[in-house]
């Protein structure tokens, strides 16, 4: 079976752990492998076909710096025929107008590139406090939607459905 790249950012730890999470869930490392975007270059995306990327959204709907170095020179990479599922951690009361902008604006770039999203029919939307959000498509967000600083108790739910479409999806 080949390996899935998890590819994260994160600002005070959350994502991180959150990776570290999934990476659990999905089947540990002989599935998973985890890399902070900080430490790779962006030719190991080459190395998957599944991929996923997750994020924090910064301040007013910003990326972190890790995706923020790195964001325009993904127009380089060529997503074709691969699937990517997303997730984001963001604070729905805080920054109600921005609400997981870095993942949408990462899946935006990314799918623009060529990638197929996966798993991304399990948080609607309508599910969350919030004025609007890049990563909301069809009522839905693009993938994984967290918000553990309002709505932690969501938390476990929200990843065993994302968790359970990531492993058909990605036939694991």
């Amino acid at each position: 079976m080949a390996k899935v790249g998890l590819f994260f950012d994160t600002q005070t730890g959350n994502t991180e752990e959150i990776a570290d999470r999934l990476r659990q869930e999905l089947g540990g490392d002989a599935v998973i492998d985890l890399h902070n975007i900080g430490d790779v270059e962006l030719s190991k995306f080459n190395e998957y076909d599944k991929i996923i990327i997750g994020s924090p959204t910064w301040d007013t709907g910003e990326l972190p710096a890790g995706w923020q170095d790195i964001f325009e020179d993904l127009d380089g990479v060529d997503f074709s025929g691969k699937k990517v599922a997303y997730f984001g951690l963001g604070d729905q009361v805080g920054y109600a107008d921005n609400f997981l902008d870095a993942m949408g604006n990462l899946a935006n770039k990314i799918s623009g590139r060529g990638a197929t999203t996966v798993a991304n029919r399990v948080c609607p939307a309508s599910d969350y406090d919030h004025e609007a959000s890049i990563a909301e498509q069809d009522g839905y967000f693009v993938g994984l939607a967290l918000d553990l600083d309002n709505q932690p108790d969501e938390s476990d739910a929200r990843i065993q459905a994302w968790v359970k479409q990531v492993k058909t999806a990605f036939g694991l």
